[in-house]
């Protein structure tokens, strides 16, 4: 099958731009003519505060890739969809992973099934974490215009359906950052205990890292964390609440993009990772984690808790709420039971779930399913 895979790719950076240079990897590598679409300008500066791009690429480039989007050419994405399907390709799968991009996809989109082509929306969020109020009508259109939604939760699938009718389709994400699918995890009888906990990724409100920052003060006073990350919100609130909690010695904040490179000694460093969300869909950062052979604590948000296995690779606890996580943490602390859950990681097959993954978008790339399915 010809596949266009839309979306950014490098020199943009991070776990977006990694996933769809590593899905037109993974669909070319099961036999398909694959081009990747790409933008020249992604967003105005005003929507994206943090760093947008890299210098050095962050993975193996994917040939052929074209950059014709801009996104202040709005005549580009209508002509962008027509070449994609006037070139013979079968299928658009579009990476969709904020409502901001809807203006331009449902062009292209609408250019491309005009043309002939089977459009799929590839949907990293439904709908976003803090919502605006054009969000859920902008993705209402944006999913009655496709052929067929990918997305990464049931709970997604859900929300995607009270969105349009087309057929939905179910495939956890895979893990997709550069360099760690084959990076053997560690011998967990080799670990030390740090007593140092992990924050990892983007610094947003519904991530929780106030929660966590008030469990860590109702913890013994020799753990510690680290939190590694572009800080996108509320950086004077955050930093105001560590010194409201006397937390200066024991929080270490990297406030800033690391490169891929950097990413094994940050997890060597640490116990465990922390994921304190308020809400989730999906998150890779579990399986980094386990890949590294760290157990994890995450809240019972969304899909940010599906990969961890309570008592064996990690434990879970109430999302927002400070006294539960705090328990967590002094759990993890307890007499074995760190060297216990360091014990049940497995790294996570990451064949298994790329062939599942690519199986789902073949699916929803070809007419005549059900509504929705689970891959």
């Amino acid at each position: 099958m010809r596949i266009a895979v839309v979306g950014p790719a490098h020199p943009y950076k991070g776990g977006s731009a990694q996933h769809t240079t590593a899905l037109a990897h993974q669909l070319s590598a099961a036999g398909h003519d694959v081009w990747l679409e790409s933008w020249r300008r992604q967003y105005p500066g005003f929507l994206y505060p943090g760093v947008l791009t890299v210098d050095e690429p962050e993975g193996d480039l994917f040939a052929p890739t074209g950059r014709s989007l801009d996104w202040y050419r709005p005549d580009g994405w209508w002509r962008t969809g027509r070449r994609l399907a006037a070139a013979g390709h079968e299928a658009v799968v579009i990476a969709l992973f904020t409502p901001v991009q809807v203006p331009a996809y449902l062009a292209l989109a609408r250019a491309a099934r005009a043309g002939g082509a089977r459009v799929v929306a590839l949907c990293h969020n439904v709908l976003p974490h803090e919502r605006r109020r054009f969000d859920r009508p902008a993705m209402k259109a944006m999913l009655r215009a496709v052929d067929a939604v990918v997305v990464h939760a049931a709970a997604e699938a859900e929300l995607a359906a009270s969105l349009t009718s087309v057929q939905v389709e179910v495939a956890p994400l895979p893990l997709h950052l550069p360099g760690t699918e084959t990076a053997g995890t560690p011998d967990p009888d080799g670990r030390l205990q740090r007593n140092r906990l992990l924050f990892f990724g983007m610094v947003r409100q519904y991530k929780g890292v106030d929660v966590l920052l008030r469990a860590l003060a109702g913890t013994r006073a020799e753990v510690a964390l680290t939190i590694a990350g572009e800080i996108w919100e509320g950086r004077a609130e955050l930093l105001g609440l560590i010194t409201e909690l006397r937390l200066g010695n024991r929080v270490t904040v990297n406030d800033g993009y690391l490169p891929t490179a950097a990413i094994p000694g940050l997890f060597a460093s640490a116990d465990a990772l922390v994921l304190p969300y308020r809400s989730g869909t999906a998150s890779q950062n579990a399986l980094i984690a386990f890949q590294f052979g760290l157990p994890v604590i995450a809240t019972r948000a969304g899909a940010v808790a599906e990969a961890v296995e309570p008592g064996v690779s990690g434990l879970l606890c109430a999302p927002g709420d400070v006294a539960d996580l705090t328990r967590a943490i002094d759990e993890l602390y307890a007499p074995g039971v760190l060297a216990a859950l360091q014990r049940g990681v497995r790294a996570p097959d990451t064949k298994l779930a790329w062939e599942n993954y690519v199986a789902a978008i073949e699916h929803a790339s070809s007419s005549g399913h059900s509504r929705i399915a689970v891959g």
